[in-house]
């Protein structure tokens, strides 16, 4: 009896619920991860996991920290994450990258005279897809933890959970693949939302300004600073009600230059500056790494008088190294000669990303970890027009997982949308090969061949869809109309296909004309099934030359999202292949 009754309870409890979602947003970081939720029945709340669990405790109370390391440490079977990997050992990082090695910023000048003595090499026994699967699967593990100490049980049992996940706008289609599959093997779900980091911190970042200081027209650039990674993107403000709406000004740029280089570089001064002392060892370096981190990285203004106490527990003194009872002194023209190399890189990325726009900047939006720091702003301000703002909105460290659950919420539930992406700047050229009339003038030098259906001669050519800096309205499909012809007298086609090119266009020569010019690649295949229509219901047309002819048109139909593209063909109105691939 009680058994029955406690299903009738569940029973309502699902009913009552049956427009309610649980929304969990998780910014999959290169060297730090961040985890928001929120109910789609209160939108307006929404929290920030600020528990992990650390080396000791193993609960949810060991550190308190708005983001958790991106780090995994095997011991046989048991995978060690996040805090629990302690400074000492071998341990996996950066391994999100190894998701997509196709991106050039991989490796940077920094990475190769900076490599973290502790970190194993890509690879190295386990692949990059498992690594971000197991980190995965810890992270989902630990946020439904800690949300059945902040929920009832019952609205856990009777609450459907969607995950959001970030990545990077400029990740291949394989990437993206890539973290969807390993996001699902992780539990998240096959209903998972995957948002644009880029974007997403535009929208917290935006949201969180003063809305009086916003116009239409209103040029920024938004430095998304990490501690692996620096992505840049700029947005105009074209609309400010009855939501904010902005459009892409420039493609984003990124690469490897965040503050993770900077404990490195500070790694190797210790190291040159006082490794010879006969106490040197390990524990010298760990406490005097947790200063730098702590203090000095965050304190540090630019002045070369300044001066900052690092630990050097165990030391002799010794008057010519600077050390005296167990502390060393550094001066502030020492720390700066640390952060010149890696806060170079991002003043050049600014400048660039400004350059980019063909616009009047109004302000660059500094978020992520790095983006708070001090020294790090003043050297843009310096660096960038005076009449460009250099602003860091608040709560810049999590800006990326707090603009995706607000990103996921207004899909969720349109009404409590606050800022928009109308339209994006496209990254490619996208098109596909067609048949087109021979013009001597324009097609001189290329093969060409008679085509008796139109009594004309015919050459092959690119249609691109779209060209590389082409506005691409935000989750608006747009259609382009093609055709195909072939005798009767060869059968009804079973299949007709389309294949879909790229091309990066590197040094923006212009989009290629051929297919076999320039670095025109394969993208994808549609392809309509017409064996179930019956021929006589195929069109049916006599060409030039008085034989019929088979003739089906048919449309290509785009979608364009915020982190990926869907491509459908469509014949009498029926939509038959879909595919999905790279952020345009």
């Amino acid at each position: 009896m009680e058994g029955a009754l406690a299903a009738d309870m569940e029973k309502m409890a699902l009913e009552e619920n049956a427009d309610r979602k649980l929304l969990i947003a998780v910014d999959f970081g290169t060297t730090f991860s961040g985890v928001a939720w929120a109910q789609t029945r209160r939108p307006d709340v929404q929290t920030i996991i600020i528990q992990w669990p650390d080396s000791t405790s193993g609960g949810l109370e060991g550190i308190s920290s708005d983001k958790v390391p991106t780090e995994l440490r095997y011991d046989g079977n048991d995978a060690k994450w996040g805090f629990q990997v302690d400074d000492f050992g071998p341990r996996h990082q950066w391994f999100k990258l190894d998701l997509d090695p196709s991106q050039s910023r991989g490796v940077s000048d920094l990475s190769r005279q900076y490599p973290d003595q502790h970190a194993l090499p890509p690879g190295y026994n386990v692949s990059g897809e498992k690594l971000c699967t197991d980190y995965l699967t810890a992270l989902r593990k630990h946020t439904e933890e800690v949300l059945k100490h902040k929920l009832p049980q019952s609205i856990l049992k009777s609450t459907p959970i969607e995950y959001i996940i970030t990545v990077p706008a400029v990740w291949s289609d394989v990437a993206q693949a890539k973290t969807r599959s390993c996001a699902e093997d992780a539990g998240m779900g096959k209903q998972l939302m995957i948002i644009s980091e880029p974007e997403a911190a535009a929208i917290y970042a935006l949201h969180a300004m003063d809305p009086h200081s916003i116009q239409i027209g209103d040029t920024f650039v938004l430095c998304d600073a990490g501690g692996g990674t620096v992505d840049l993107i700029s947005y105009t403000v074209s609309a400010l009600k009855p939501i904010l709406q902005v459009e892409e000004a420039a493609t984003g740029t990124g690469r490897l230059c965040g503050s993770t280089f900077l404990n490195r570089i500070f790694n190797k001064f210790l190291v040159d500056k006082l490794g010879l002392n006969e106490e040197w060892d390990e524990e010298v370096v760990e406490d005097a790494m947790k200063r730098f981190e702590l203090v000095t990285k965050k304190a540090f203004r630019g002045s070369p008088t300044e001066e900052f106490v690092i630990p050097v527990p165990g030391l002799a003194d010794d008057p010519e190294q600077g050390v005296r009872r167990g502390k060393f002194r550094m001066t502030g023209a020492e720390v700066k000669k640390i952060f010149e190399p890696v806060v170079e890189e991002v003043v050049t990325l600014v400048r660039g990303q400004i350059a980019a726009t063909n616009k009047s900047v109004k302000a660059v939006l500094l978020v992520g970890g790095f983006g708070q720091n001090a020294y790090l702003r003043e050297t843009i301000r310096a660096a960038v027009d005076p009449s460009i703002e250099v602003m860091q909105p608040p709560n810049g460290w999590t800006a990326v997982v707090r603009g995706a659950l607000m990103k996921g919420l207004s899909v969720m539930e349109p009404t409590t949308a606050r800022v928009k992406v109308a339209s994006r700047s496209a990254r490619k050229h996208y098109g596909t090969e067609r048949m087109t009339k021979y013009d001597a003038m324009k097609h001189a030098k290329r093969p060409n061949y008679w085509d008796a259906y139109d009594g004309e001669y015919k050459v092959n050519d690119m249609d691109w869809f779209i060209k590389k800096g082409d506005p691409v309205n935000e989750e608006k499909s747009f259609k382009r109309q093609y055709h195909k012809v072939w005798p009767v007298a060869e059968g009804h086609n079973k299949a007709v296909s389309q294949d879909l090119l790229m091309s990066q266009d590197p040094d923006n020569t212009g989009a290629p004309i051929y297919k076999d010019s320039g670095d025109v690649r394969y993208l994808a295949r549609l392809t309509a099934d017409l064996s179930c229509i019956p021929a006589n219901d195929l069109a049916q047309k006599t060409g030039k030359d008085g034989r019929q002819y088979y003739s089906v048109h048919y449309d290509i139909e785009m979608t364009y999202y915020s982190a990926h593209t869907k491509y459908a063909m469509v014949y009498k109105n029926v939509k038959y292949d879909s595919v999905t691939v790279e952020y345009v």
